[in-house]
């Protein structure tokens, strides 16, 4: 039986700046200077956005803008996780892949964010790779590209030296790879390969980025790290027995979000997620029934300050996936 492909929404900044500046000055009931300093705009701007929603009859006793249920998801997610920026893509088949969509929302904001003179940091994965076509490129001055991981051998699409040297060429970029394994055979060989083989001052400038772009990995059979045969199933045995639910950048974390005891975790060559806290800004993109507890988790530990995600996915971390009322202002 052949199935319908999911619409992928691609929503125009202005849009969705316009749709929040109105959600918070006629639901919530922000003033206008409040609204300002909140999103970084000068008052005017928010003067003409009201303006502009109301012309577009966008706003009458409710806002009526599509994303209206989407900004109550934000908003929620936002105060609920601490998260400075909740991005949340339309989706609402309950049983499909929402990964496109969640790729394309993340596509228009990291288009919008990249400059001249950034270092950004890059992880790996199914939903990171497909931002790509989302993205548009430009020529860029002095724009660094590190992948925060070692590589694999057996899956070059979604390979984390791939997703980095496409993600630098899109910005005419230098790409920082790291020439090793993800995960090696032994703590002794990792040890070894930081040491001599100078892979030691690409993790070094970790502590430079700008901006990292991370992915959450679940711990099921249905995510990319088993899907490409990178984890054997007896690592991911272990690994659930040890309390893991998922990782990130493989560090593999337990459901409070803390780095397990586990012999994997030692012999992964990655940046570990204090270096990675130091970030100042952490851009985590990631959904999917699968990954709900490692998303959990990983917003406890990483602390990102923009969560990108899905409406099915964002409902189910506030604990229901029902469609929220529309709001009226009192």
């Amino acid at each position: 039986m052949q199935t319908t492909p999911p619409v992928v929404m691609v929503q125009s900044e202005s849009e969705r700046l316009r749709a929040r500046v109105a959600w918070l000055y006629h639901i919530e009931n922000y003033t206008q200077n409040d609204i300002a300093a909140q999103l970084g705009i000068n008052r005017v701007m928010v003067v003409r956005l009201l303006a502009e929603a109301r012309r577009r009859n966008e706003v009458r006793v409710t806002i009526s803008s599509a994303l209206s249920d989407m900004i109550a998801l934000e908003r929620e997610l936002e105060a609920t996780f601490g998260i400075k920026q909740v991005i949340v893509a339309p989706f609402a088949d309950a049983e499909g892949d929402p990964t496109k969509v969640i790729a394309a929302a993340a596509g228009t904001l990291i288009t919008g964010m990249m400059h001249s003179g950034m270092i950004v940091g890059v992880g790996w994965g199914r939903t990171l790779y497909n931002t790509l076509p989302f993205i548009a490129g430009a020529a860029l001055d002095d724009f660094r590209v590190v992948s925060l991981l070692g590589g694999i051998s057996a899956a070059r699409r979604f390979n984390p030296a791939e997703f980095a040297w496409q993600f630098a060429e899109l910005f005419k970029g230098e790409g920082f790879l790291v020439t090793a394994p993800a995960v090696v055979d032994s703590p002794e060989t990792k040890h070894a390969l930081l040491e001599r083989c100078g892979l030691a001052a690409i993790f070094e400038m970790a502590d430079k980025l700008d901006v990292a772009l991370l992915s959450v990995g679940g711990i099921s059979a249905l995510t990319t790290s088993y899907r490409t045969g990178y984890l054997s199933e007896a690592d991911r045995r272990s690994l659930i027995d040890a309390g893991a639910v998922g990782d990130v950048l493989y560090n593999f974390i337990d459901k409070d979000g803390n780095v397990i005891d586990h012999e994997v975790n030692a012999r992964v060559i990655s940046v570990n997620l204090e270096r990675l806290r130091r970030t100042p800004e952490r851009i985590l993109i990631s959904g999917g029934p699968e990954k709900l507890e490692a998303l959990r988790a990983s917003l406890v530990t990483i602390k990102p300050t923009t969560f990108v995600t899905d409406e099915q996915t964002a409902g189910a971390l506030l604990g229901s996936t029902a469609t929220r009322p529309e709001r009226e202002r009192a």
